[in-house]
């Protein structure tokens, strides 16, 4: 059974019983009507928009889905007076966005909201099955999501070089050190792929690690560890694993809050290059700094995207930001072309001394035809005399 850290699918199942006895509190009855119309679909993969993948949403995008649409009806209504997300204008909706993105409309802590494009991208999601739904009653709505800007700015990110990776690694209790050099030796997606990750899932004696297809976000891979497999197999020995067991049975935010401890004390309250405080590490982190290992050390990018999970290349530079990319061309390289340029050039030199010297046996072959011609007539003018 898939191991589900954050219990999205107890939340989601919670959340459905309350409303189904008192609809959504804190909006309109004609909002909590609409928005339990959308999300209800949503559960179902019902009345999806053409552009989008077809079937079921999970309970992840699902609770995703309830919080943010209720946290926009209630701000259509707050700031435009608007009660019925359905009839909101397309300047109001540009104002909310808009405000969310330049500051002016502010989280209730005071901070900016860093994630306004995703809000923007589950309005879209909800006006597109809103249209659809309309057409198959023989009505259509203006689609007035067409000038709203999605587009996001690439999130910060503690990046920690090999150097300090190691230095955190010796700071910390066996566990842990186990725990960090298999995220960056792997870059496995953490919690998801992490927390169920099994004993049963290596092979070749700690040094290969099948991520199973159902556990992973795109499509399951068997990948080579190449720093961890110690480290792991006395972790293994001491805890006495075995195979039906998981291999870190952890909390997510107790396991952040250690990190964010040690980072602090090792590294200080200042940025790292990825523009994160040193303070913040998480261990989604160490998916970032492993792509910047692992970049330079892969001949091809195809075989370092399956490694990650991948389908897009455009995943390479988001994780890594080419942080610790070095100029690695060598003199052995450019040797290797300059030898190939010399046997080139001997060759074409061979080839041209060749057909020179077949030139003068030819000609030597002619001289001696002609020379034997000259005694064959001089042997017959002797006989006549």
């Amino acid at each position: 059974m898939k191991v589900d850290p954050y219990n999205h699918k107890e939340k989601y199942l919670a959340w459905k019983e309350i409303i189904s006895r008192n609809g959504i509190s804190g909006v309109s009855e004609k909002n909590s009507k609409i928005i339990l119309d959308f999300v209800f679909d949503m559960e179902f993969g019902l009345n999806v928009s053409a552009k989008s993948v077809k079937g079921a949403r999970g309970y992840p995008r699902l609770n995703n889905l309830r919080q943010r649409m209720i946290f926009m009806a209630k701000k259509f209504e707050e700031l435009y007076g608007v009660a019925d997300i359905t009839q909101v204008n397309e300047r109001d909706l540009h104002s909310l966005f808009g405000g969310m993105r330049n500051g002016s409309i502010r989280r209730i802590d005071g901070k900016i909201y860093k994630d306004s494009a995703n809000f923007v991208k589950m309005f879209k999601s909800f006006w597109h099955w809103y249209q659809k739904v309309n057409r198959k009653c023989g009505k259509d709505i203006i689609d007035i999501t067409v000038d709203l800007d999605s587009s996001k700015d690439k999130p910060m990110w503690v990046y920690l070089t090999e150097e300090q990776i190691f230095k955190l690694y010796g700071a910390v209790n066996l566990k842990y050190k186990a725990l960090i050099m298999f995220l960056f030796d792997t870059g496995i997606r953490s919690p998801t792929e992490l927390v169920n990750t099994r004993i049963s899932d290596f092979h070749n004696n700690y040094k290969e690690l099948a991520i199973r297809d159902e556990v992973s976000k795109t499509f399951g891979r068997r990948i080579k560890l190449m720093l961890c497999s110690k480290i792991l197999k006395e972790y293994i020995e001491v805890n006495k694993l075995k195979d039906d067991d998981i291999l870190f049975p952890i909390i997510p935010n107790t396991v952040n809050k250690y990190l964010q401890k040690y980072g602090k004390k090792l590294f200080g309250e200042g940025k790292s290059l990825a523009g994160q405080k040193y303070s913040e590490l998480t261990m989604y982190d160490f998916r970032h700094c492993s792509c910047c290992y692992w970049l330079p050390k892969y001949k091809s990018e195809s075989a370092l995207k399956y490694r990650f999970g991948w389908k897009k290349s455009d995943k390479i530079y988001y994780y890594s930001d080419l942080l610790g990319m070095r100029d690695t061309i060598s003199e052995d390289d450019l040797l290797c072309d300059l030898t190939k340029t010399e046997i080139e050039k001997k060759l074409v030199i061979s080839e041209n001394e060749n057909d020179v010297l077949q030139e003068r046996v030819a000609t030597l072959e002619r001289q001696m035809k002609e020379v034997l011609e000259h005694v064959k007539q001089y042997e017959i003018i002797v006989k006549r005399c």
